[in-house]
């Protein structure tokens, strides 16, 4: 029964390594584009979806607890948010360099 549970923990892992590494790469792939506005979409969704967790807080405890959970909530959620969002601009950031190097090369011309 240990090999099984074992086992199954191990394809769990992978399973989730290779979903955040697509995740990742569509993301480098998806900010690399012409338009800005491809690369915001996973960022956005991440951010709806931590959105969602803070609805589905139960309404029990005191308010102060409340407040407490949500704002705990919506820090841990948005990490993924944050992540995918460093990601882009990062991935911007270096289009922008490498376009300004290029009208630079054709302004010496």
């Amino acid at each position: 029964m240990m090999v099984i549970a074992s086992r199954f923990v191990i394809v769990f892992l992978l399973f989730l390594l290779v979903f955040l590494a697509g995740g990742i790469f569509l993301q480098i792939f998806l900010s690399k584009r012409e338009s800005r506005w491809p690369g915001l979409v996973l960022p956005l969704l991440t951010f709806l979806q931590s959105l969602l967790l803070v609805l589905n807080i139960v309404d029990t405890g005191s308010v102060s607890q409340n407040v407490l959970t949500v704002l705990v909530t919506l820090l841990a959620g948005n990490i993924p948010t944050l992540v995918l969002l460093a990601i882009y601009w990062a991935v911007r950031e270096k289009r922008r360099v490498r376009d300004q190097i290029d009208k630079m090369k054709i302004d010496e011309l």
